[in-house]
């Protein structure tokens, strides 16, 4: 018997996503599996934003709880908050705002996400890592694995905003035909290339992937890209979009509650609406 909807009423708190676009996001089946399993009045909802700071000064006029911030509004967001906290202010990017009576302050939970994904397969210390994108993403990334004791090459189509990402944080910045000299061990995909629609995209040639003991891809429509398929088939280990965003969307959650995470209810209802896409459109939807 299915488990009875949840009522929401005058108290419900509601919390909610903020991009462009926003319907292919799991978040909400993530951020509203954790709030009915811990009885928390709570809903989550997706905002396909067109106007940010009108966005931004609604989240204070409805005294929404908090929002995850995506694509393309990481940085953007920045000079309409209260206040940026620790990480966040460093990175230059925020994914996270949490209304705290009134005051909206921006945290990044991205490098999190991304580092916990990354060690359940291999320790970081003294790895040599090259990242795939210079945005928003690619900022809460480099700083959470240079945390983490990595080294970091990166580089991007858009070569200037490489080149200034990179002298940043004071790392190297690669043009993109300089990739096969790099002698990285670790491949991180931080761009949108190979998301659908556009699956069958790779944001560099297969033929270097043989390098690299371990590639992850931050797409997680489709689950499986074609980089994480070419990488496999090259005797890669492989790390899925769906562990970072697990990672992150967990760190959200405590922040915006202050409770320890359900990390394994998350983990199922993400990846049972991913496949329930999947299934009715008998394909992964973007």
């Amino acid at each position: 018997m299915a488990a009875p909807a949840p009522v929401i009423d005058g108290t419900t708190r509601v919390y909610g996503l903020l991009g462009r676009p926003v319907a292919h996001s799991l978040s909400p089946a993530m951020h509203n599996a954790a709030f009915a399993h811990l009885g928390i009045n709570a809903v989550y909802v997706p905002f396909e934003v067109q106007d940010l700071a009108q966005a931004v000064a609604g989240l204070r006029g409805l005294n929404i709880g908090g929002v995850s911030v995506t694509i393309p509004f990481k940085e953007e967001i920045i000079p309409l908050l209260d206040e940026v906290a620790g990480p966040a202010a460093r990175m230059g990017a925020v994914n996270t705002v949490v209304n705290q009576d009134g005051r909206l302050v921006g945290h990044n939970t991205d490098w999190l996400g991304a580092v916990t994904a990354l060690q359940e397969r291999v320790e970081l210390r003294g790895r040599h890592i090259l990242l795939l994108g210079a945005g928003g993403a690619a900022r809460a990334i480099v700083f959470g694995v240079l945390q983490a004791g990595a080294r970091v090459s990166l580089t991007d189509i858009d070569t200037a905003k490489a080149a200034a990402l990179a002298r940043e944080f004071g790392v190297e910045a690669l043009e993109p035909g300089q990739l096969e000299a790099c002698g990285a061990e670790i491949l991180i995909n931080a761009t949108p290339v190979g998301m659908e629609p556009h699956a069958g995209d790779l944001p560099l040639a297969p033929e270097l992937l043989s390098r690299f003991r371990l590639v992850m891809d931050i797409v997680y429509r489709p689950l499986r890209t074609r980089l994480l398929t070419e990488a496999h088939a090259r005797g890669c280990e492989v790390v899925d979009g769906l562990r970072m965003l697990l990672h992150q969307g967990a760190a959200q959650f405590t922040l915006w509650t202050g409770q320890p995470a359900p990390v394994a209810v998350m983990a199922e209802a993400a990846s049972g609406a991913l496949a329930g896409t999947a299934t009715c459109m008998d394909k992964p939807s973007g």
